[in-house]
């Protein structure tokens, strides 16, 4: 009886292992019903907030590339622009150092000029003043040389068409005396 009682309590106790029928088809209907609202709700919300993560992550990485390049064109034409500035700055400093040259050679050229003009109007004027001294000094030495003579002579010179003859004549005798010792 141990035995049979043994076996019926056997019967009736459930298996550690394994589990009952009822509660493998409740666990699959639970885990079905669970996998159903997971795909139905849960999945495409995770699906649709990954999609706009990635969006925005895209389109951060887009815009931080756009930026970038944009940048990169500013800084292009920035470097154009300096260089250009450079080149004009250049021939500006080129132009101002001809143009300073070119009226340093007009005003050395006119203060050559005016040195000139003024050296010829100073000798014009001492060629002048030298003939009026010379002028001068021939009717005062003509004078002097028709007293002398009158008074060697014992005659009188006052005859003015004779002594302006002997003048000249005595000048040109001079003149001619003087000209080789200058030489």
């Amino acid at each position: 009886m141990v035995n049979a009682l043994l076996n019926l309590a056997a019967e009736e106790q459930p298996d550690p292992v394994m589990p009952h029928l009822s509660e493998v088809i409740l666990g699959l209907v639970a885990f079905l019903l669970l996998l159903f609202v997971i795909s139905k709700f849960v999945a495409p919300r995770f699906e649709k907030l990954y999609a706009e993560r990635t969006a925005k992550i895209e389109g951060g990485i887009e815009k931080a590339e756009q930026a970038q390049a944009e940048a990169e064109q500013a800084l292009q034409q920035y470097k154009a622009q300096l260089a250009e500035a450079r080149a004009e700055s250049a021939r500006i400093r080129d132009d101002a150092r001809a143009e300073a040259e070119q009226i340093k050679e007009e005003l050395r050229a006119q203060a050559q000029a005016e040195s000139a003009r003024i050296v010829a109007q100073g000798t014009a004027q001492l060629e002048a003043q030298r003939a009026q001294i010379v002028a001068e000094l021939r009717a005062d030495l003509g004078r002097h040389a028709v007293e002398l003579a009158s008074r060697v002579v014992g005659e009188s010179l006052e005859d003015e068409t004779r002594r302006r003859g002997t003048v000249d004549r005595f000048l040109s005798e001079l003149d001619a005396v003087s000209a080789p010792a200058k030489n």
